[in-house]
Parts: structure tokens; sequence; C-alpha cells
């Protein structure tokens, strides 16, 4: 199975037309979409940056992010590509969502706390799923911002390192785009699409293993 792992859009359609054209001409199965779809922009704004990507007929499954206006959550759920507090399986690959961010010094309209975070995952995982989060892991290549502080979610890392998920994609920290690894987790951190960046997984189903990870430029 491949994966195509887009996040922090921001609202950018012209880097969505290019990825839509590039994705044209790619076999992939699943395009998943870790949050801030806008940069506090309505569903309305929304419904213009991931209809084009729905137009290419593959599962789309998403959350919101930190910076999403407060309807894009319903709009997301009313057209059926909403994972935030549930598990939604695709072609065998069961996706758990985290939508939102942990708190931020900046009081955006999406934050948990981290016990709620860890709610999220109690109630919805089970072994061998994805889990999509908009919030990385703290303490990895994908949380570190440019002070070199991380700030990722640590009740997310502690579920991680207990239960060993086989796959983590998430964005929200724009400039630590990477590849990591706790355990036997491979995080990916596919880079902000306002500047052009996008991962391909290639996921093996039945061994629930990611094969390769490629980060992305257009």
């Amino acid at each position: 199975m491949r994966i195509v792992a887009v996040t922090d859009i921001h609202g950018n359609r012209s880097k969505v037309g290019k990825l839509v054209e590039t994705l044209r001409g790619m076999d992939f199965d699943i395009l998943a979409v870790a949050g801030d779809l806008t940069h506090f922009g309505s569903a309305e704004r929304a419904r213009e940056v991931l209809t084009p990507l729905m137009e290419l007929g593959r599962p789309v499954v998403a959350v919101h992010g930190n910076c999403d206006g407060q309807d894009v959550p319903s709009f997301l759920e009313g057209i059926g590509v909403w994972a935030h507090d549930r598990r939604v399986e695709i072609g065998g690959v069961g996706i758990v969502g985290i939508g939102g961010s942990n708190i931020t010094p900046f009081r955006t309209f999406w934050e948990l706390t981290e016990d709620e975070i860890e709610g999220i995952l109690e109630r919805n995982y089970r072994d061998g799923d994805v889990i999509l989060s908009h919030v990385p892991p703290k303490d990895t290549n994908a949380d570190r911002v440019h002070s070199g502080l991380h700030v990722g979610s640590p009740a997310l890392r502690g579920f991680i390192e207990r239960k060993e998920p086989p796959l983590v994609l998430t964005g929200h920290i724009h400039e630590a785009r990477s590849v990591d690894r706790i355990g036997g987790t491979v995080i990916v951190n596919p880079g902000p699409l306002f500047r052009g960046y996008y991962a391909v997984v290639d996921y093996d189903v039945e061994k629930k293993r990611v094969d390769d990870v490629e980060l992305e430029r257009l």
C-alpha cells in the first residue's frame, strides 16, 4: 500500500494544485492529511483546498489542526474523511486520528491536554494501527523547533513506547520535516505542504510494517 502524507496546507491552493498534478501520475492508495488545512480559516476555505485532492478519486483521511477554524471539524466529518478521536479502516489499515495540538503559548482554536490525547489513543487504538496526529510525539526529530526545544506531546510519545504502532504521520512543527523512529515505530513529519513538501510511505498491510519513506518536494 502506498500512502501519500500531507500536512500544514494553511490554505495554499497553489501548492495543492501542484500536488494534484503530481499525484495524477502516481499510483497510491490513501491520502492522509495531518491537519491545518487552513490558516485560521473557515470550512469554506478547507473545502477549497480539499476538494481538488478528493477529486483524485482515492480515499482521503484527515484530522484538523490547531489553526483550523471552528467549523472545519464538522465540515470534515460531514464529507466522511474526519478521523479525530475515532478509528477508521481503509484497505485493511486501521487509522486513529488526533486533531488539534497539545497546549501552546498561542491559544489557538484546537488544543488538547495531555490527558485528552492519552484518552483518544486509549479509546480507539488497536494493535497495529497507524496514528494520524497533527501534534508529533515529544523528543523526536519531528517536534524540534528552530531554538532546539522539543514541543511535542509526552502522552503520544509514552503511548508509542508502550504500544509500538508501526507508523505515525504527523505535522504541526513546520521546521521539523523528518523521518525518525521510536523503537519499532516510524515517525513521519512530511513538512508543510504550503512550502511544497509531502511524503510517500510504502506500507505492508499484511505485516503492518513500513517498507520505505520518501520525503518529497514539489
